[in-house]
C-alpha cells in the first residue's frame, strides 16, 4: 500500500508542477504573446476590444498572478485549454483533438511494433547468444544510426519517386473526405506505410539491443538454471522465465515511449507532411501560438505520466517482488 501511495503523490506533485510551467511560459518569455495577435488586424482594434483580447487570454494585467493562476486551473479542471491564436477562434482543445488521432493512430501502432517486434528478435538473440543471430544486430544498428530525416527522405525517394508505390506524403488523397468509408480508410493506410516503416526502422535496434543484453544477464540467474534442471521445455524457459524478468525494463522504456507518442515524431511529420500533434506544434511556433503551445505540452506532459502509471501497474502484474513491496 506504501509502494501504491508514494506513486499517487509523485504524480500528482508532478502534475501540479508540470501545469504550473505551463501557465508561466506565455508570462516569462519576452514580448507580448496577445500582441501576435494584434499584428494580424495590424492595429485596427479598439482599446475595448484589445482589452478583451488580455481578458479572453487570461492575461489580464488588471487581475492579480495569483488570481490568473487559479482561473488557470478551473479552466484546465473544465477541459478548457484555451483559444488559438493561429486558428483564432477555435479552441485549443478542438484543434489538439483533430491532430491526436493522427499521431496516436501512425507512431503509437509503429512504436508497439518496434517494442514487441524488437522483444521478441532481442530475446531470441539473447537466449541464442555466440551464433548466427547476433549478426542481426548490425544490421539494425545501422538504421538507427542513420538520421531520421535523411532516411526518411531515401524512402520516400526510393518508394515514391524511382518506384512510385506509396504517396510522398499527407494523410489520406486530397479529394477524399474524412468518414469511414472503406475508400478513405484504404488511403489512409497508403499514406501512413512509409512512415510507420520509418519508425519502425530507426527504433527497432534500440529494444533489441536492451532486451538481448538483458537476456544474457538473466539466462545466468539460478532460477534460469533450476527451470533448465527440472526438464522444463525451452520454450517455457525463454520466455516463462527468462523473459518475463529480461523485459521489466523494456516496459520502463515502452511507457516513456507511450508517453512520447502523444509528442508524435517531430521530424517525421515533417519529412512526410504528416497531419499529427507534431506538426501542429511546428506550426504553433512558427505562429507564435502560445495558447496552442501550452496545450500541447500540458497534453505531452500528462501521457506521459499515464503511461507511467500503466507501467507501474504492469510491473506489479510482473514483478512479484513489487506486490510484496506494496
Amino acid at each position: 500500500m506504501s509502494f501504491i501511495l508514494r506513486r499517487v503523490i509523485f504524480y500528482l506533485v508532478t502534475a501540479w508542477a508540470a501545469v504550473t510551467i505551463n501557465f508561466f511560459i506565455p508570462r516569462i518569455i519576452p514580448g507580448d504573446p496577445v500582441q501576435s495577435l494584434i499584428n494580424r488586424y495590424q492595429g485596427q482594434l479598439s482599446t475595448n476590444a484589445i482589452h478583451s483580447l488580455y481578458v479572453l487570454f487570461g492575461l489580464d494585467k488588471k487581475v492579480s498572478l495569483w488570481d490568473q493562476y487559479w482561473q488557470y486551473w478551473g479552466q484546465i479542471l473544465h477541459g478548457n485549454l484555451g483559444l488559438s491564436f493561429a486558428y483564432f477562434p477555435t479552441p485549443v482543445a478542438d484543434v489538439i483533438g483533430q491532430s491526436l488521432p493522427w499521431t496516436i493512430g501512425l507512431v503509437g501502432l509503429s512504436t508497439l511494433i518496434s517494442v514487441v517486434l524488437g522483444s521478441l528478435i532481442g530475446t531470441f538473440i539473447g537466449w541464442r547468444r555466440g551464433t548466427w543471430a547476433d549478426g542481426i544486430l548490425p544490421v539494425a544498428s545501422f538504421f538507427s544510426s542513420v538520421p531520421y530525416f535523411w532516411l526518411g527522405l531515401i524512402v520516400i525517394a526510393v518508394f515514391a519517386v524511382i518506384w512510385p508505390i506509396f504517396p510522398a506524403g499527407g494523410g489520406y488523397d486530397g479529394g477524399l473526405l474524412p468518414d469511414f468509408s472503406f475508400e478513405f480508410i484504404g488511403s489512409v493506410l497508403q499514406h501512413a506505410l512509409l512512415p510507420a516503416i520509418t519508425i519502425v526502422l530507426a527504433s527497432i535496434a534500440g529494444w533489441i539491443l536492451g532486451m538481448r543484453n538483458m537476456m544474457v544477464t538473466v539466462t545466468s540467474e539460478d532460477y534460469v538454471t533450476v527451470a533448465q534442471a527440472k526438464g522444463l521445455s525451452e520454450r517455457r524457459v525463454m520466455f516463462g522465465y527468462a523473459a518475463r524478468n529480461a523485459i521489466l525494463p523494456q516496459v520502463s522504456g515502452f511507457a516513456l515511449s507511450l508517453g512520447f507518442v502523444v509528442s508524435g515524431t517531430l521530424i517525421m511529420e515533417l519529412v512526410f507532411s504528416y497531419p499529427g500533434i507534431g506538426l501542429s506544434l511546428f506550426s504553433a511556433i512558427g505562429a507564435k501560438d502560445y495558447p496552442l503551445m501550452q496545450g500541447i505540452f500540458l497534453i505531452i506532459t500528462l501521457s506521459v505520466l499515464v503511461a507511467n502509471v500503466i507501467a507501474d501497474a504492469v510491473y506489479v502484474i510482473l514483478d512479484p517482488r513489487t506486490r510484496q513491496e506494496a
